[in-house]
């Protein structure tokens, strides 16, 4: 097989004729993830681990920034901590993976794969907790989380994922709701200015909100095909798990008070929604801030020449390194040019660097931006003193772009009739709602469009204050505005 067959043998079905497809090419040709021998679980490859270690690095930064310290709990739970929250065990008693027997042994009491660490901490926290002045407690920690996914996908559901969770506990419900508002604040920054994703910041109804929470609030992004994907979550606990737990301290007027609690993550479907929201029909398109690869350098050589085009290549890639831009070499034997920059567009890599013997001489390299833009011939100079201003453009660019099809596939309706041919047409929809619970199921039932969020008031989209008659039962608005609907991942 020559190598431009085997370069077309590696591209992808475009998105047009199958997203779901083109999203599970992408994963695989990109070499970010595998199919794992453990049902529903993926191996994440180094290329995939690398842009996971990118955001693991960013936020761990914020949130030491922030007064929050790290620390790590078992993966294993006793079964009777995830019961002492009503609505805790209920919501999340479909996903449980349960250990029964350790050996031969059976267990008394079975433990439970950590779907979430509310429990256990909540329980921690009642032994070290004496005072006010301890407060406020200010953890997170990163690993595992397991839960039972009967349709899986690679980074959007799959049972086991990679996360980072928040708890907090504090003295009051105010120092509490701040908490909240901060983290779901750092997740919308590190969306919008690393990912290049914009997101709707929002709080959740009540029928969506986490289990056991008083408020979620979350952050929503859009697909490429139009679905939401929940790419983040701030949850306000109240004081729900301090009672389970006993969770108290002494007062500043020396009576016993429960704390207020908080609890956050982002998980790594982060990385599902990156691929989703920027990838085009070559396959990836990575942000220059999150891309582990910024300039990939690809040496035109002979045999005559291999050597000497290294070294140029070498040189180039270190005067681009001092710059801060992160810069690979492509240095493989037995392949062609031609399936060197198809594997690197399909990697997403925002620039394309080519230099050959003659553009040595002339003291010129080939640019390609893989985003937008034909191919430029420029001088070396202009090349490696305009890298960073060129990434930042690159950035710039996937952003706006993400931000217009957000805004273009958005539509205000007042019909339940429009409701659903807007869906159809893999729209997300604003539209007034009466609040209740029965309703809302009604609507996801019949078009399986959920509620995503109630836009903030401080947030960038849609958070003009409306009333209104509901879009189905026409019973008067029971929030402050239009509610986002949409399909979701």
């Amino acid at each position: 097989m020559s190598q431009d067959k085997k370069a077309q043998q590696f591209g992808v079905t475009p998105q047009s004729v199958d997203f779901n497809e083109w999203y599970n090419e992408v994963i695989t040709k990109a070499d970010l993830a595998d199919y794992s021998p453990v049902r529903g679980s993926m191996v994440v490859k180094p290329y995939g681990h690398a842009l996971w270690e990118r955001i693991v690095r960013w936020l761990d930064d914020k949130f030491k920034e922030t007064g929050h310290e790290s620390l790590l709990f078992p993966t294993l739970i006793p079964m009777g901590f995830i019961t002492k929250e009503a609505d805790h065990v209920e919501g999340f008693a479909p996903e449980l993976f349960t250990v029964t027997k350790i050996g031969t042994e059976v267990l008394e009491e079975p433990y439970v794969m950590r779907p979430t660490s509310e429990t256990i901490i909540g329980h921690m926290w009642s032994q070290w907790l004496n005072s006010y002045r301890d407060l406020p407690y200010l953890h997170y920690q990163w690993g595992s989380v397991f839960r039972a996914e009967l349709r899986t996908k690679p980074f959007l559901r799959t049972a086991e994922f990679f996360w980072h969770e928040g708890h907090t506990a504090h003295e009051t419900e105010q120092e509490a709701r701040n908490e909240v508002q901060q983290m779901l604040n750092i997740y919308h920054v590190f969306c919008r200015d690393i990912l290049a994703l914009p997101v709707v910041r929002g709080k959740k109804t009540a029928s969506e909100r986490f289990a056991g929470a008083v408020d979620t609030f979350s952050i929503e992004g859009m697909m490429r095909d139009g679905k939401a994907l929940q790419s983040g979550t701030s949850h306000y606990l109240g004081q729900n798990f301090a009672k389970a737990f006993e969770v108290k301290f002494q007062g500043r007027d020396q009576k016993e008070h429960y704390v207020h609690t908080t609890s956050w993550a982002i998980s790594s479907r982060i990385i599902g929604a990156l691929i989703m929201t920027h990838g085009d029909d070559k396959g990836l398109q990575l942000p220059p801030n999150i891309a582990p690869i910024q300039v990939v350098i690809v040496p035109v050589t002979r045999k005559d020449n291999t050597e000497q085009m290294f070294e140029a290549a070498d040189q180039i890639a270190s005067e681009l390194k001092a710059l801060g831009v992160r810069v690979k070499v492509d240095k493989r034997e037995g392949l062609s040019n031609g399936f060197k920059y198809n594997d690197w567009e399909l990697k997403g890599v925002p620039v394309r660097l080519e230099v050959g013997p003659r553009d040595l001489e002339q003291g010129v390299l080939v640019v390609k931006n893989r985003t937008h833009g034909d191919k430029e011939i420029l001088s070396r100079e202009e090349v490696i003193s305009g890298m960073p201003s060129r990434l930042q453009d690159i950035q710039n660019f996937l952003f706006q772009r993400a931000e217009a099809f957000l805004l273009e596939n958005t539509v205000p309706v007042d019909s339940f009739e429009e409701f659903k041919t807007q869906i159809d047409n893999n729209k997300w929809v604003l539209a007034h709602h009466c609040g209740d619970a029965a309703c809302e199921a009604s609507i996801k039932e019949e078009t399986k469009a959920t509620t995503r969020n109630e836009p903030l008031s401080d947030g960038e989209y849609f958070q003009q204050e409306s009333t209104g008659a509901c879009v189905k039962c026409g019973k008067p608005s029971g929030y402050s505005k239009r509610i986002l609907f949409g399909r979701q991942y």
